[in-house]
């Protein structure tokens, strides 16, 4: 994967849920992300994606949300920038790029 156009992302989402509307989007704004990286806190995903595929999830988000209601903000972060997280508390760093083991 290294070196093939991958990146890494953080995406976060604020959905207005004073509707049950809303909270049908924030629920389908969730389940979203979870297919495409790791849920780190409650409305943020760390992602390692190719252009491709950050293309298919951005056009699905904005089938979802209601862009006059919702904020969804994506940060391009330096190569390999999900390796160098400083946590604190609970947090965990989770690797994105090992293999994965069912």
């Amino acid at each position: 994967m290294e070196g093939d156009g991958v990146m890494d992302l953080l995406l976060t989402y604020d959905v207005d849920t004073t509707s049950a509307k809303g909270a049908r989007r924030l629920r389908r704004v969730a389940k979203l992300c979870e297919g495409y990286g790791l849920r780190v806190q409650k409305s943020v995903f760390e992602i390692v994606t190719d252009e491709a595929d950050l293309l298919r999830l951005l056009a699905r988000i904005d089938d979802i949300i209601d862009a006059e209601r919702d904020s969804i903000r994506i940060y391009r972060l330096p190569h390999n920038g999900l390796a160098d997280v400083q946590t604190l508390g609970i947090a965990q760093v989770q690797s994105h790029r090992d293999d994965l083991v069912l």
